[in-house]
């Protein structure tokens, strides 16, 4: 049979088994004796046959398929939690799909058709931002969109984000209370969520202590032009202290301070990140930062995609998590905080 698709029903007759037993073996979920899925699995094996999970999912109308929708992996942050999103989704018996993608409408629009077309159960859309006609289509044939780390004005989508503006906030508290007077932002791209309320939080909280916004430069989330922004920022009346929108910047920052420009951290200038990846504890950093904590992030993502799958709730629900300080040695600690 080695020049012919092996079917259910071959290995049913190889196994001595109904077809329909061989069909709840390879459904996840599905019931069948120890004794018949040894014999069915072991049958499969010697025929050398695959379930067509599509076919299945266009019988049952389920594929147990997730689609996982990124833009980009370079920030540490995204790794770390897709694989736990992955993680979290196989323990539910779901096979996850991974797309990459632009953050822009159009390409979006195109990597939201191919997914669709491959029957997925939900779309899990991290770092990318989905329109109001996206929300339409996949409402449309019964697909529920849960976005991480993205929030939307709109109320099309349920989203699970970090409490960026309380972040932003604590942010500024922090620099203050370290006695910066001369306090910058170095922001990611304009168009996202993440850097609007990173933003508006850090400047309500100089505002709240009756401080501007020393200056700003953006590095588009990307860390050569975190390094651009960090030159031109520090060209003249440079800062005593800078909150930049995530650590993924905020590490080329310290590099572009300490080994371009001369000066010393935090010394000569304080620098706070936000996410709290990996590389910003490395003793090489000591970065302090506004911790995301992915675990609880991913298990709520996990939690509403589920239950809107089950039709348990379809309404938008809309999560943000707390994000703690995390002082380390990158930034002047105030009296009365500890490392």
């Amino acid at each position: 049979m080695a020049n012919e698709k092996v079917t259910s029903l071959d290995v049913a007759k190889r196994a001595g088994v109904s077809q329909s037993a061989v069909s709840r073996v390879f459904t996840p979920g599905g019931s069948a004796s120890k004794k018949t899925i040894e014999k069915v699995k072991k049958a499969a094996e010697e025929l050398g046959y695959r379930p067509n999970v599509l076919a299945r999912a266009m019988v049952s109308g389920k594929s147990r398929i997730i689609g996982l929708v990124v833009a980009y992996l370079n920030n540490q942050f995204y790794p770390d939690a897709l694989e736990k999103l992955s993680n979290q989704l196989q323990e539910q018996g779901y096979h996850v799909l991974v797309f990459m993608t632009h953050n822009t409408e159009g390409v979006i629009d195109e990597v939201i058709d191919e997914i669709l077309d491959y029957q997925v159960d939900g779309i899990i859309a991290a770092s990318v931002d989905l329109s109001s006609e996206l929300a339409d289509r996949c409402r449309s044939v019964g697909v529920p969109i849960v976005l991480f780390n993205r929030s939307q004005q709109g109320g099309e989508f349920s989203s699970v984000t970090s409490d960026n503006f309380n972040g932003g906030m604590t942010a500024a508290q922090f620099l203050i209370a370290g006695g910066h007077t001369k306090i910058s932002y170095i922001a990611g791209q304009e168009c996202t969520s993440t850097q609007r309320d990173r933003e508006i939080g850090f400047r309500a909280g100089l505002q709240e202590a009756g401080l501007d916004l020393h200056s700003r430069e953006n590095g588009m989330f990307d860390m050569s032009k975190a390094s651009e922004a960090t030159r031109r920022m520090f060209k003249k009346d440079p800062p005593d202290a800078v909150f930049v929108a995530n650590d993924h910047m905020a590490l080329a920052v310290m590099d572009t301070l300490r080994f371009e420009l001369g000066l010393k951290v935090p010394e000569d200038v304080s620098v706070v990140g936000y996410d709290d990846v990996p590389a910003s504890a490395w003793p090489s950093y000591g970065l302090t930062t506004l911790a995301q904590r992915a675990d609880i992030m991913v298990s709520e993502t996990v939690r509403i995609l589920m239950q809107q799958i089950s039709h348990e709730n379809d309404s938008p629900q809309k999560v943000a998590i707390g994000s703690p300080i995390v002082v380390r040695t990158s930034a002047r600690i105030p009296k009365g905080w500890k490392l």
